[in-house]
């Protein structure tokens, strides 16, 4: 059986974290996001899917 390709899920910050409540700005640490327009890539996994909905006012998700 051949294993399955994770797809990875390309995840950018376009509003600035500033002003924000302090678990969604660990939130965006957590996904590697430091920079607005920095782009990082991360598994399709219900972990990473979780923290995505936490701050999906602050980024863009391909």
């Amino acid at each position: 059986m051949a294993k399955k390709k994770d797809t990875m899920l390309k995840i950018k910050l376009v509003r600035s974290p500033h002003g924000r409540t302090q678990p969604q700005h660990r939130t965006l640490e957590a996904l590697g996001l430091r920079k607005i327009n920095q782009i990082v890539e991360r598994p399709d996994h219900p972990s990473v899917l979780g923290m995505i909905e936490r701050v999906k006012h602050l980024i863009e998700v391909e």
